[in-house]
């Protein structure tokens, strides 16, 4: 969906998710922070890795991901995997609880990122991989990076 661009840096990305999951549709929320967290996600201090989105009571929350503390706060404890509110429309958090009832399939966070200087957070609508597709989708990356090896290895006249 909403790609980081180079002034909009990339805070972090969960890579295993495409690797544990099938990404259906992507989604761009925005995110409950308090000061010392998003210092530390500027910072690029976040763990995505376990992390993963919950609907509760008509309002979606990250679960499990983990901002390590900032070092220069004072006076403020904060609980590095807290349950952190995201902010999507009712309307679509309806459609994605209806979407993950009927299909078997989750949310998963995979990537954190600003946009015009508030901190974004792209999730999406996951259906877990069995391990043959991991294998079949391991087959065709070799087989992508020998045909990118071939092509830059030809010498064109």
């Amino acid at each position: 969906m909403a790609k980081p661009t180079k002034t909009e840096p990339l805070l972090a990305s969960n890579r295993k998710a495409s690797h544990e999951y099938h990404l259906i549709r992507r989604l761009e929320a925005g995110l409950v922070l308090i000061g010392p967290e998003v210092k530390s996600a500027r910072a690029g201090k976040v763990n995505l890795k376990e992390a993963y989105v919950q609907i509760r009571q008509g309002e979606a929350w990250l679960l499990q991901a983990h901002f390590s503390p900032y070092s220069h706060a004072r006076n403020i404890e904060v609980d590095p995997v807290r349950p952190r509110k995201l902010l999507l429309h009712a309307s679509e958090i309806l459609k994605l609880e209806r979407e993950m009832a009927a299909g078997g399939m989750t949310l998963v966070p995979t990537k954190l990122y600003t946009k015009e200087g508030r901190i974004k957070l792209e999730i999406a609508l996951a259906k877990g991989k069995k391990l043959h597709d991991k294998r079949d989708a391991k087959k065709q990356q070799e087989a992508d990076r020998e045909m990118d090896r071939a092509r830059s290895s030809r010498v064109v006249n």
